[in-house]
Order: structure tokens, then sequence, then C-alpha cells
């Protein structure tokens, strides 16, 4: 059996990898400054308001929602958004 593929394309994989590890990194006080920017992200992801449930599972948010558009086929100029994201962070 030939394993599965991901259709998250590789420049989004790894700035997504990039995003999180660089989350991890903040200070709490940051990272809670930061969330509305991630939180902006996620519901323009998604298409609708996503429920907060805080800065301990935004990246576990995020990493499905990218996973979900680009096997959607929504995911053009992803790696540009995250990459924006990361910036701001």
């Amino acid at each position: 059996m030939a394993p599965a593929t991901s259709p998250v394309p590789q420049e989004v994989s790894d700035e997504l990898r990039r995003v999180v590890r660089r989350w991890q990194q903040l200070p709490l006080d940051r990272a809670l400054s930061c969330l509305p920017a991630v939180r902006e992200v996620l519901d323009d992801l998604a298409g609708r308001a996503v429920p907060d449930l805080g800065p301990a599972v935004v990246m576990d948010q995020l990493t499905v929602l990218v996973y979900d558009a680009c096997a959607a086929g929504v995911g053009d100029r992803l790696a540009e958004r995250l990459a924006d994201l990361r910036r701001t962070l």
C-alpha cells in the first residue's frame, strides 16, 4: 500500500512549521497580544468565526485549518500569509 500524500504543499508546510515554532517560543504576554492576528487567519481560513480555545490550542487549530484549506484547493498564497503571520509574532 502506498503512503498517503499530504495535500499541503511543501512551502506551506515549512512555513507552518516556522509559525508554530515561533509561537512556542513566545512569552505568554506576547502570545496573548498576538492572538488576534492568529485568530484573523483562522477565521479567514474557516470562512467563519472559529471558537477561541486559547493560546495553548491555537496552533493546533491553525494546523488543521491549513490542511483543510489545502485539501479543498483554496490554499493560494497560504505560504505568504503564514510568513506574514510569523513576522508579526
